[in-house]
């Protein structure tokens, strides 16, 4: 078993205060991890230095075998699979479906002058056609809903086949039906075998699709607990995150938390 993602004894400091504070993790490249925690716990740090955004104050952060710091991130950058809110920004809102995706072969947001072969659309259309997106193609991006607009978000980041997956909240701000379709997507992806690594922030154990298999969760920057979902995610364990006393309970694999008090 290799690992996809290393951290160790990794530090982000801004403004004197440790935003990731001390923190060794390892992702292999067969598990499916999701971070958990409070906000300001470091969990859009986590990914932004597991995704070549950022470098850390000290540590060392190693991807798919490359240290940052050492390695030419422009290289690394196409074999990791990111998506999140503040990258929906940056795509034009009159790219159509079908362009979004396909734009991934070459790292950019919105089509211009690139030269893509009919392999290459025939790739991003079975990309649609696996999240449920075919029927969009031709629609633009931004007149699309928000759960429509996080399908095709991670479908161009699984359209370059990458070696790493980095999800930042993706069912946030989605009503019940549209969260259930992406869980079930999610669940349904992350259970084969030929997958890559996947790492998902949320902030709810509601939204751990089934099929994830590890838990790291936060709080203030460091670990509280990490491992497989059944030893790690703990009513004890949110509790000392949370800072409250909260109750977990589970049901085929999917979880439920309130507080107790």
């Amino acid at each position: 078993m290799s690992s996809a993602l290393e951290f160790t004894d990794v530090v982000v400091r801004r403004d004197g205060r440790n935003i990731v504070d001390h923190v060794s993790w390892q992702v292999a490249d067969d598990q499916r991890w999701v971070v958990l925690g409070p906000n300001g716990a470091g969990k859009t740090t986590l990914l932004q230095l597991a995704d070549t955004l950022l470098h850390p104050t000290s540590g060392t952060v190693t991807i798919l075998d490359e240290t940052l710091g050492r390695t030419d991130v422009f290289d690394l950058r196409p074999r990791i699979g990111f998506a999140s809110t503040a990258m929906a920004k940056r795509i034009p809102r009159d790219e159509t479906v079908l362009n979004v995706v396909l734009t991934a072969a070459y790292s950019v947001m919105g089509r211009w002058n690139e030269r893509y072969e009919n392999i290459d659309e025939r790739r991003a259309l079975r990309v649609l056609g696996d999240w449920k997106l075919e029927h969009l193609a031709d629609r633009t991006f931004g007149t699309l809903s928000d759960g429509e607009q996080k399908r095709v978000q991670i479908a161009r980041a699984v359209m370059t086949d990458p070696e790493l997956l980095l999800l930042d909240e993706p069912t946030a701000s989605l009503d019940l039906g549209a969260r259930e379709e992406l869980l079930e997507l999610l669940s349904g992806y992350a259970s084969s075998p030929t997958t890559p690594a996947m790492v998902m922030v949320t902030h709810h154990v509601e939204e751990i699709p089934v099929g994830f298999t590890h838990v790291l969760l936060l709080k203030a920057g460091g670990i509280v607990a990490a491992g497989p979902i059944a030893e790690a995610l703990t009513a004890e364990a949110l509790t000392e995150a949370f800072g409250m006393p909260i109750a977990l309970t589970s049901d085929a694999g999917r979880y439920s938390a309130r507080a107790t008090r």
